[in-house]
């Protein structure tokens, strides 16, 4: 383990379960305390926690709150303050993802696509910019390759997106010197919850250049790359997605 991450802080948002699970466990793993955010999953987020503080009792910190929420994003910044006194790092990971066809949207997808995916990130990094910078820490933003190319059908996810993208250059430039501030672009990782037909994953498996999917560790080892290693990168965006952004 390297010393100098030894009670360091890293906090994970949208972190109990699927791709955030896998990022905070690589990140424990490596030596980082965990700040663990969830929105609704409290179960999942409690058993996560108990599995990680049987390998390293008092190393895992739950907070709560709905980033698409005013109030419950300032309540958030209050429940990371209170713990977060050696916070180096930030993974804006919480989203939402949901088709919204041109004719069909509605104000309420906008606000919660835009809001869970850009506005509450933003807001976060805001309010907690005072502290990564006296850690001298990063904010790792988890942007998409749709960011660039968009997905068909998903107009507001896609809008959201490319706004992290643009977040990550203007906060990289804010917030510079002390605080580093980068985003990873995501291939075929983790395949939607609803999304169950084998036809349709080939099809999309076959327009990457590498045609086989991710894993959540091929996330997480970018996430400790910008984190740990990439001390002279800043405002860029790292595609993780087997060559998939070359073919869409």
């Amino acid at each position: 383990m390297d010393s100098s991450s030894v009670n360091k802080q890293v906090l994970v948002t949208g972190g109990s379960q699927r791709l955030g699970a896998g990022i905070a466990r690589h990140m424990h793993a490596a030596g980082y305390d965990l700040i663990l955010h969830y929105r609704r999953s409290s179960v999942a987020a409690n058993e996560l926690a108990n599995e990680l503080e049987s390998r390293r009792p008092k190393s895992v910190r739950l907070v709560s709150g709905d980033l698409a929420d005013q109030d419950s994003v300032a309540s958030l910044i209050e429940q990371v303050l209170a713990v977060g006194l050696q916070l180096e790092v930030v993974v804006n990971n919480a989203s939402m993802f949901f088709p919204t066809p041109v004719g069909d949207i509605n104000y309420a997808d906008w606000n919660n696509l835009i809001d869970s995916n850009l506005r509450g990130a933003f807001f976060l990094a805001q309010g907690l910019a005072a502290v990564l910078k006296s850690q001298q820490g990063c904010i790792i933003n988890m942007a998409d390759i749709y960011a660039g190319s968009p997905l068909a059908g998903h107009s507001i996810y896609n809008i959201a997106k490319a706004g992290v993208v643009m977040m990550t250059r203007t906060l990289a430039r804010e917030l510079a010197p002390q605080v580093r501030v980068n985003a990873i672009a995501p291939g075929i990782i983790l395949w939607p919850e609803n999304e169950t037909a084998d036809e349709f994953k080939q099809q999309i498996l076959k327009k990457s250049a590498l045609g086989r999917q991710g894993s959540p560790d091929d996330i997480a080892e970018a996430v400790m790359f910008l984190a740990r290693r990439a001390n002279y990168i800043t405002g860029h965006t790292l595609a993780v997605d087997g060559g998939r952004s070359m073919y869409i």
